[in-house]
């Protein structure tokens, strides 16, 4: 199987320069890929304003979250075999239009159920766009050029989901318009706008040559297992954990096993599942994607938890609430920068030591909240969210670019979509697992210390994920 990569058209006998992936066009996917994972984490901030003006409760309000990471993970590999299947640009320009209506009706919504069923279609449409990206950098990219564009991914993703939780504290208070929390949804509008205009000129189209048909049967049981692990645990604890979510927990494990026989199978048959499970063979993926789960699980929870904690335990507003995590928003940036070259020189040895400084930021943060609470803010939280930023801008870009660093160009589609799959699903996780159990203990133990064990929970992930960070290759393909 051949790569086909197509560009503008050239002239007849001038010769075609290789197709590449420039500055503008990098920019353009960057952009692309930072808008979903934004909008999973603007809404954080906005939940008690979204919850006062639309008289939702609180299960309807995490389904506005759920809503959005659910559809999102369950679509998204099924969005990178499309890519391949029909073109890449095609997908992220029509999943990138689909954003900027989703987002325009859900800063619309007339009424709760409105604004879930949006969000919904929002994850939907994120999922067509996103895999388009990772894919796309790997067909057009080759050696120190796909190892900078990939780094960039990577801090793009980190700095996107501190920057999102930041930007819709900010675009609440500023109540542009009289718009309010539909603002935070809105300002994708233009945004999406822009990045069409720029895709359209400046990013190449890329398909696989030989691509295959879509796996029907895969596609449904990995949406069936996402979705009886994830609906139950995001929305048990609100609905008073009825019958339903013990019956759709305890089908989990029978359909991710149905899911990986089906997958299996047809592995082996010679076609292309939805998810291959040969490409599991490679290591620097394999060891790559379950460095991921607990980092993910662990930055979502963290996020979700610190902005409930701030707001309705110290009393902050919105803005107040978001900027407390601007110094690491700001570290990670930094550190993003440093990266490559830390990596060029060390390898993936700076991951552990990434690892080992999240933890003694978060281990700060923790004294900071047992000491200092309820007057927690930015300027308590500043020396270790800062030391904390710098830990994760050492690990996030590294081991996106360990999962990949060796998958097929021919298998660039999939390979991504299983990758933003495993992030996505991992990242609605942890606001299901540490959101709930956070929540869960504030009536026994009061918000204080609901939020500390919370976040020692948290330090537990750290550590697995240094502990198992010290078994990647010691260099990136």
């Amino acid at each position: 199987m051949t790569e086909t990569i197509t560009s503008r058209p050239v002239r007849t006998g001038a010769p075609e320069a290789p197709p590449a992936l420039r500055g503008l066009g990098l920019f353009t996917v960057l952009l692309g890929a930072a808008l979903p994972l934004v909008d999973f984490f603007i809404v954080n901030v906005a939940l008690p304003t979204i919850g006062a003006d639309l008289s939702a409760d609180e299960a309807v309000l995490e389904l506005v979250v759920a809503g959005y990471g659910v559809a999102y993970a369950v679509l998204l590999v099924l969005g990178g075999r499309l890519g391949d299947l029909f073109g890449r640009r095609r997908l992220f320009l029509g999943g990138m239009a689909a954003f900027g209506l989703t987002s325009l009706a859900c800063g619309l919504a007339p009424d709760a159920w409105s604004l879930v069923a949006a969000r919904v279609a929002q994850g939907a449409s994120a999922a067509a766009m996103l895999p388009q990206v990772l894919a796309t950098i790997q067909a057009t990219t080759t050696g120190p050029r796909r190892a900078k564009a990939m780094s960039l991914y990577g801090a793009t993703a980190g700095l996107s989901m501190v920057a999102g939780q930041i930007l819709g504290g900010v675009l609440v208070a500023a109540d542009i318009a009289g718009t309010g929390w539909r603002s935070v949804f809105l300002v994708n509008v233009p945004v999406v706008l822009v990045g069409l205009f720029l895709a359209a000129r400046a990013v190449p189209e890329t398909r696989s040559a030989h691509p295959e048909s879509v796996d029907v049967p895969g596609t449904f049981l990995l949406a069936a297992s996402i979705l009886t692990l994830l609906v139950p645990l995001t929305e048990g604890r609100a609905a008073g954990w009825p019958l339903w979510t013990w019956l759709s927990l305890a089908a989990f494990p029978f359909a991710a096993a149905a899911f990986y026989a089906v997958e299996r199978r047809a592995d082996r048959a010679g076609r292309t599942p939805l998810v291959p499970p040969s490409l599991f063979a490679i290591v620097s993926l394999r060891r790559g994607l379950m460095l991921i789960v607990p980092f993910s699980i662990g930055f979502s929870g963290f996020m979700f938890v610190i902005a409930v904690a701030l707001q309705q335990g110290a009393g902050l507003g919105p803005v107040a609430a978001g900027l407390a995590l601007a110094p690491l928003a700001v570290v990670f940036f930094l550190f993003s920068l440093a990266g490559p070259r830390l990596v060029a020189r060390y390898g993936t040895r700076v991951v552990p030591v990434g690892a080992a400084l999240q933890g003694v930021g978060l281990t700060l943060m923790t004294l900071a909240a047992w000491r200092s609470w309820p007057d927690l803010g930015l300027v308590e939280l500043l020396p270790g969210a800062a030391v904390a930023g710098a830990g994760q801008a050492l690990q996030l870009p590294v081991i996106l670019r360990v999962v990949l660093s060796e998958v097929p160009a021919v298998r660039a589609g999939v390979g991504g979509g299983v990758m933003v799959t495993t992030q996505q699903a991992s990242l609605a996780l942890g606001v299901a697992t540490l959101g709930t159990l956070f929540l869960s203990l504030i009536p026994g133990m009061g918000m204080r210390d609901a939020l500390v064990t919370t976040l020692l929970v948290q330090l537990a992930g750290v550590a697995l994920t240094g502990l198992l960070s010290l078994r990647l290759p010691r260099t990136i393909a």
